[in-house]
């Protein structure tokens, strides 16, 4: 695991609600130059800590659409059928998140698709392609109330920072 610092942290926040910020604007964020700024960005990256930059969508102003969370329990529970399950939901599109779970229910997804009846299409193919899904529950989303674009990193990340930063090269002239 890469150790990270205070100011890895910052630049970890900063680009996680401003991912379009230029290089210079995040050096001048953090307090700090930008060529150690940019060799640490570049050290993250790397590491795949940063696994991409992405806009965040006004789907409304897009386009009608709908929001459905979908639990679901497969038949079988052997490694053989998870997988397969994963191979075909990995290939839909509709399927913007898909997360294994434990405890009693197998899968939560979260699909976007135009209105009900493709969201029912959508599932109605699912049990055609004999998944082994034994049942399913679907949650309509009726507003959203909160979508957070980073994760808390002071709470995840606190007790595995080092408290010293980490000291940047000397920059070259």
């Amino acid at each position: 695991m890469l150790k990270l610092d205070k100011r890895d942290l910052d630049i970890l926040k900063v680009l996680a609600s401003e991912g379009r910020i230029s290089k210079a604007d995040l050096a001048k964020r953090i307090n700090l130059s930008p060529s150690p700024c940019w060799k640490r960005l570049e050290r993250l990256e790397r590491a795949g800590i940063i696994e991409g930059y992405a806009a965040v969508l006004s789907l409304k102003k897009l386009a009608p659409h709908v929001t459905v969370f979908v639990t679901l329990e497969l038949e079988h529970h052997r490694n053989a059928f998870f997988q397969k399950f994963e191979r075909v939901i990995g290939d839909r599109d509709e399927v913007v998140s898909c997360w294994a779970l434990g405890g009693g229910l197998d899968y939560l997804l979260q699909i976007v698709t135009r209105d009900i009846d493709s969201y029912q299409r959508f599932m109605d193919e699912l049990l055609d392609r004999e998944l082994g899904i034994v049942r399913y529950f679907t949650y309509v989303v009726t507003k959203p109330v909160k979508q957070a674009a980073s994760p808390p990193l002071d709470q995840l990340l606190q007790g595995f920072m080092g408290t010293e930063p980490e000291e940047d090269p000397p920059e070259k002239e």
